[in-house]
């Protein structure tokens, strides 16, 4: 794929009035997904949950790609379609999460960074003929006590921006993620400050690995307040301090930046990306790439359930399209009220 091409893919990927969803959960996180609503997480009952999601009437109108999981890309619908196919078909382009997760990082403690790299350039070529046309690859910064330290954003962002040349040389537009935690009970300005050391960090390392910064796609966390900190930054704050943290660290070259919700409310992510669009314009598309605050409701709907698959693609449908008006700051407090 020419340079042409990862930039014409990424540009897909952040079109105005869509974003990404994020269907790559590991083996474990799906079954925590699914104790919750106690079912048991088999291949019949994954498949079933993620044909779900897929097959929603419309959902192209507000998704862009989907983020699949090595198992899920080689995973076929219940006709027999493979779903990267099917999501091809409806004009979603599909992508693969390629990381294996993180590990602790040795001599610190309470750190964590992400492996995948070895054997990455054929796991890459291998995806690319499954039909992925991106790929995604997420770092762990805590915030704590000491940390995150230098060392930490270091060994993330290496192992990021490898990644992300990997990916370009074989075709592949990367998801580059650098995700700061919000668990903790760290105030809002800490965020801000440990997000912009951490984009600081990385986006020199995608320099020194010569990423073609217009064929990625950045996926950061919102400066929000730590979980537990009893001062919770607004809606309008937490826009303003993120958008600022990311004028400061993010280059106009990138076509957009695609919001993880990290733990946020299903409704608070949206309010926090429409906030942040109503201030626009920005160098960069200002899009979402979300898991829970997309899935959870549709997920709570379905609870394993034939019978309730309509019923959960439209509380799907229904959350897609407030992230899709979220888009250009046009997301309405009544729009949660006429879909209830």
């Amino acid at each position: 794929m020419s340079r042409q091409e990862l930039e014409s893919v990424a540009r897909a990927m952040v079109a105005k009035g869509k974003g990404i969803l994020a269907a790559d959960e590991s083996m474990g996180t799906i079954k925590r997904r699914f104790d919750s609503i106690k079912i048991e997480s088999n291949d019949g009952s994954r498949r079933a949950y993620r044909e779900m999601l897929f097959t929603t009437k419309g959902i192209e109108e507000a998704i862009s790609g989907v983020i699949l999981f090595d198992e899920t890309l080689r995973t076929a619908a219940s006709d027999a379609t493979p779903f990267p196919q099917l999501l091809s078909k409806k004009g979603i382009i599909p992508g693969i999460k390629v990381d294996k997760g993180p590990v602790d990082l040795p001599g610190f403690p309470g750190e964590v960074v992400t492996e995948g790299l070895d054997g990455l350039r054929a796991r890459v070529k291998e995806y690319k003929e499954l039909g992925a046309k991106f790929a995604k690859w997420r770092a762990v910064i805590s915030i704590g006590e000491g940390i995150p330290t230098y060392t930490c954003l270091e060994a993330n962002a290496h192992a990021l921006a490898r990644y992300a040349a990997l990916c370009q040389e074989g075709g592949l537009v990367p998801i580059v993620e650098p995700e700061v935690l919000l668990d903790g009970s760290h105030t809002v300005e800490r965020c801000q400050e440990v997000t912009e050391q951490t984009l600081k960090v990385t986006f020199n390392a995608l320099f020194l690995q010569r990423v073609y910064l217009e064929g990625m796609i950045l996926k950061p966390s919102m400066v929000v307040s730590g979980k537990d900190c009893p001062q919770q930054a607004g809606v309008q704050e937490v826009a303003e301090r993120t958008i600022r943290c990311l004028k400061r660290t993010v280059p106009a070259a990138v076509p957009g930046i695609a919001f993880l919700s990290g733990g946020q409310s299903a409704e608070r992510a949206t309010e926090h990306l429409n906030a942040m669009n109503a201030m626009g314009p920005h160098p960069w598309e200002v899009s979402f790439s979300y898991a829970r605050a997309l899935q959870d409701p549709a997920l709570k709907a379905w609870k394993g359930e034939a019978d309730n698959v309509t019923t959960a693609q439209k509380i799907f449908y229904h959350r897609a399209k407030c992230n899709s008006a979220a888009r250009s700051g046009k997301y309405t407090k009544q729009m949660e009220a006429q879909a209830a």
